[in-house]
């Protein structure tokens, strides 16, 4: 497959369907123009800014200037500058266009690296200017779960999550469902050895269904990553769709493990209606801790960088994008996982109120949120790509 770095419109709409549109969500209702999220007494929410004139906001991203840097899936990369520190962005500024369905931007010393849908292209910040990107890692899977996440570990390495291209099957692709590592140089640096005249593998953990979130504790160091579950399955061979499962998983990524997909979930459960072979879920590797079923977790961050209340700093927040095939939609909000030293041990609402009552019997989200993040300023941000709005969390009091 050629390298291109800008694909047909009709290419770059089926990703945008597959990621963010399906008709099965809850129904859509206008953003609203001030903000009426429910949060912990203390904290407080804005509007940093709207980028639905421009693009599709999805990961974010904090630039050696200490800008916030928000990849639009459209094709561009901006930076929102707030130079009178009033808690609003002035306009957006395009530092990188014409990219492959870009879902998220990482920085390096004055290098960027943009994960485009079939692999990562680099940039270098010259005389106060970022150049054209260019090719670093190419020819990746896209279509399916296509959207891809590219962050740097506390090892300089660069990490990117390649999604499943299907719901449930066995892939023909082994870089499918997969975490993977390289070099800033782009050379691969997987979890398996390589041996004689065998290329590199990139490979870093395996049965990862669609984990476009993934974060470093900051103490420990260990990488945590969110996964989507599989769609319409069942507790039963041949048994109706049951809603409530399977959970969402928020995983400890450990080199070399295998996850589950598409066999096994939750506490190494065994899919009834796609089994894999005698025991094989005994060997994967369980989820820290499960999210509610369908809800879709992408963005996660720890908290040790804000200015949030102590007992704060030691957890994490995951946003949940939100459901597209539950009877009762789930997620269309953020969470706290609650930490207790390296282990995640309890789930609780953080943000609410993106999931609206549109009446008695259906339910509407003006947003859906993708991607959290720390600012250099200790509030959080939050990406939607619903709305297009870019949303500011502070805390501004003690807690009583």
């Amino acid at each position: 497959m050629k390298f291109a770095l800008l694909k047909p419109l009709s290419i770059v709409l089926l990703s945008l369907l597959s990621q963010s549109a399906c008709t099965n969500e809850a129904q859509t209702l206008p953003p609203p123009a001030n903000l009426n999220l429910k949060l912990p007494a203390g904290f407080k929410a804005n509007i940093f800014s709207q980028l639905g004139n421009i693009g599709t906001p999805r990961m974010m991203a904090i630039a050696p200037n200490g800008l916030l840097t928000v990849a639009l899936v459209n094709g561009k990369i901006v930076q929102l500058p707030d130079a009178d520190q009033n808690g609003v962005a002035e306009a957006p500024v395009v530092i990188a266009e014409n990219l492959n369905s870009p879902n998220a931007v990482a920085f390096a010393d004055n290098f960027m690296f943009i994960s485009n849908q079939d692999g990562i292209v680099k940039s270098q910040l010259k005389d106060g200017v970022w150049t054209k990107p260019t090719p670093l890692i190419s020819n990746l899977p896209d279509g399916g779960h296509t959207l891809k996440t590219v962050k740097i570990g506390p090892d300089n390495h660069l990490y990117l999550n390649v999604g499943s291209s299907c719901n449930v099957c066995a892939e023909t692709d082994p870089i499918r469902a997969t975490i993977l590592r390289f070099e800033q140089n782009g050379k691969p640096a997987g979890a398996l050895e390589t041996l004689g005249r065998h290329a590199p593998n990139p490979t870093w953990a395996r049965g990862l269904r669609n984990s476009q979130g993934f974060a470093w504790h900051p103490k420990t160091g260990a990488m945590f990553a969110t996964n989507n579950g599989a769609d319409m399955r069942s507790d039963s061979k041949g048994g109706k769709v049951n809603d409530d499962i399977p959970p969402e998983h928020f995983n400890q990524i450990i080199a070399g493990q295998h996850y589950g997909w598409p066999h096994c979930w939750g506490k190494q459960i065994v899919d009834p209606n796609f089994a894999g072979s005698d025991g094989f879920c005994a060997t994967t590797t369980p989820p820290a801790i499960t999210l509610t079923s369908h809800s879709t977790p992408i963005g996660v961050t720890f908290l040790d960088k804000t200015n949030f209340a102590a007992d704060y700093k030691t957890d994490a927040i995951v946003a949940l994008h939100g459901s597209w095939n539950r009877k009762n939609p789930s997620g269309y909000k953020l969470v706290r996982v609650k930490f207790e030293g390296e282990k995640p041990t309890k789930v609780e609402d953080f943000a609410t109120g993106w999931l609206g009552d549109k009446g008695a019997h259906e339910q509407g989200a003006w947003g859906r949120p993708v991607d959290v993040i720390v600012g250099r300023d200790g509030a959080l941000y939050v990406s939607d790509d619903r709305s297009g709005y870019i949303v500011r969390i502070t805390y501004t009091a003690a807690k009583k």
